[in-house]
């Protein structure tokens, strides 16, 4: 019997991001919004970059926990960003585009403070990910969604995206699906 689980992640564009999850067969759902900020309303594209809202580019995740654990669905998030970078991430300059994670259960919360302290003890890197309780999902314009699909030949996909998902599938889907 099969459990849908929610998680949502900000680690530099969003369209990288979900363009991986999409690759993993236990996601059921991937996509693109924001969250982690403070303003009133639904916030755009342009109010989110302008770093007023403090909201981050986000992804939020729905996958199978009879497929896919939290635990791992972390460990592929944190295995595709950088989490020692607070306000950049490559060629991305913002706060929207930090390191975060915002946990929708005291089981996600502590699977990821476990696991970022993990992280601490490993990396001589300070390990920068923002932990906070999930309080809300504002999905990105339509044109956000899917984008690696509808743009592969784009630079940026091309570029970033492409060998992000080919390293996926020779390294990390092997290793976690059942």
């Amino acid at each position: 019997m099969s459990k849908i689980e929610t998680a949502t992640f900000g680690g530099g564009c969003f369209w990288c991001l979900e363009a991986i999850f999409r690759a993993i067969p236990a996601v059921l759902d991937v996509v693109s919004g924001y969250a982690g900020g403070n303003c009133p309303g639904i916030p755009t594209y342009r109010e989110v970059c302008s770093g007023k809202t403090g909201h981050a580019e986000v992804i939020q995740v729905r996958f199978d926990t009879t497929r896919i654990t939290f635990s791992d669905v972390l460990k592929l998030f944190m295995s595709n960003h950088n989490p020692t970078l607070d306000t950049y991430m490559k060629g991305d300059y913002g706060s929207q585009y930090r390191s975060i994670v915002l946990y929708h259960s005291k089981e996600q919360e502590e699977v990821s403070l476990n696991i970022l302290q993990e992280m601490r003890m490993e990396h001589a890197k300070n390990i920068r990910t923002e932990l906070a309780e999930f309080r809300g999902f504002f999905k990105a314009e339509d044109y956000h969604q899917d984008y690696f699909t509808k743009n592969k030949e784009a630079a940026y996909c091309r570029g970033i995206i492409a060998p992000k998902i080919e390293k996926l599938k020779q390294e990390f889907i092997q290793n976690i699906e059942h």
